[in-house]
């Protein structure tokens, strides 16, 4: 079993403690994290233990002040120095591969022994994948919620084609279902609040953060009763009896911007067709200015094969399909030469913010280089069940 400081597990009665501990990098996801966790989580699953709970260790600004935050996402940046030459090559393949195997495997966590995550303060990339597959999800007025991979010439994964993709919300001005939201999300990136992420479904929970003490405690607690069904959900009504039925989920930023959101994100089959949408709003027009100029920061190949990711994991059968799709995606993503890595050498090691992505517009982006980014990958193909199959 590999271990890490960087991971800490504990009990607390029959709760199960995952907590994340790489503050100085926001808790950001290493390979190491994810050897060390899986064969706890394992392990947890099949014994005694009756619910899990992650969480991430505070931080400090300026060497004094704490501050929160959940998972800042997967590191990337050690996959790009993996990619160029100056990490083990072999990390390209096997981060990726390690990590959707542990999303599968919270995913696919039984009913009876649901995983709570508390999402105070940064939440992004591979941070969303270890929890927005649990469970429940509690949010704070810390949170601070995105998916950001387009900007870095990558795509929204650890399971982001199978989730997005079903976030299907009513619609007044619509009748039924509309899913607008969910390509707006994963091809700009933007960042939600916890007001977003209940008005969403992302989030399953709202409280606010001075009562997550005693919400840890009261979990805990709660897996030791005996009056409850030992097969059923120990936890439910302790995280009903904190919510806060107060937050304001008709002012956030989806709400007020729904309509605008669904009439150039839901439904559309080409980014083109976005593009079109929203300069139809006109120049008057905030929402559509702001997002075209969102849109305009972007990997133009990630957009495209972002909106073609959604559009299949939609008809997926199963989080395993749709993870096996994405590690295809990903190690596509990982070719010499890819968006990858320039946007993390314009975000994260240069810091210039000026990438120069290639093809440079999304007319250069034909309909064979988006396939490209979907073949199969014969025997190198994704088992979202060999665990622990890598060398450790």
């Amino acid at each position: 079993m590999s271990t890490t400081l960087q991971f800490l597990p504990s009990l607390s009665a029959n709760l199960g403690i995952l907590q994340l501990n790489n503050p100085a990098s926001l808790n950001a996801l290493t390979l190491e994290m994810i050897r060390s966790m899986t064969p706890i989580l394992r392990q947890w699953q099949k014994t005694g233990v009756r619910a899990t709970l992650m969480v991430g260790a505070p931080y400090e600004k300026n060497g004094k002040t704490k501050r929160s935050a959940f998972c800042a996402g997967g590191d990337v940046k050690k996959v790009y120095l993996a990619g160029i030459g100056k990490e083990d090559k072999s990390l390209t393949a096997d981060f990726f591969r390690e990590e959707y195997q542990l999303n599968h495997m919270i995913a696919t966590q039984a009913p009876h022994l649901p995983q709570v995550s508390i999402w105070d303060g940064v939440v992004m990339g591979g941070g969303v994948g270890l929890s927005v597959h649990g469970k429940y999800r509690v949010s704070t007025e810390r949170t601070i919620f995105a998916m950001p991979e387009t900007k870095i010439g990558l795509f929204p994964d650890v399971g982001g084609s199978w989730w997005i993709p079903r976030l299907k919300l009513y619609s007044q001005w619509k009748s039924g279902l509309v899913g607008g939201v969910g390509n707006y999300l994963a091809l700009t990136g933007n960042r939600l609040a916890a007001e977003d992420l209940i008005y969403a479904g992302i989030a399953t929970h709202y409280v606010k953060s001075e009562k997550l003490d005693d919400l840890k405690s009261a979990l805990a607690e709660s897996t030791t009763s005996t009056s409850d069904d030992p097969n059923g959900d120990c936890v439910a009504g302790v995280l009903m009896s904190f919510h806060d039925h107060n937050v304001d989920t008709k002012s956030s930023f989806l709400s007020q911007n729904r309509a605008d959101i669904d009439y150039a994100f839901d439904g559309k089959e080409t980014m083109e067709e976005i593009i079109d949408a929203l300069e139809s709003m006109g120049e008057d027009s905030q929402f559509g200015q702001s997002t075209l100029n969102t849109l305009k920061q972007m990997s133009p190949t990630s957009l495209k094969v972002t909106l073609e990711g959604l559009k299949r994991g939609a008809k997926l059968s199963s989080v395993g399909d749709a993870l096996q799709m994405e590690y295809r995606m990903s190690q596509a993503f990982m070719r010499e030469g890819s968006d990858f890595y320039e946007g993390i050498r314009a975000a994260l090691v240069d810091k210039d913010g000026k990438p120069k992505w290639s093809p440079s517009s999304l007319e250069e982006v034909t309909d064979d280089i988006v396939q490209s980014y979907f073949e199969p990958l014969g025997d190198d193909e994704l088992d979202v069940n060999a665990i622990g199959s890598a060398k450790l």
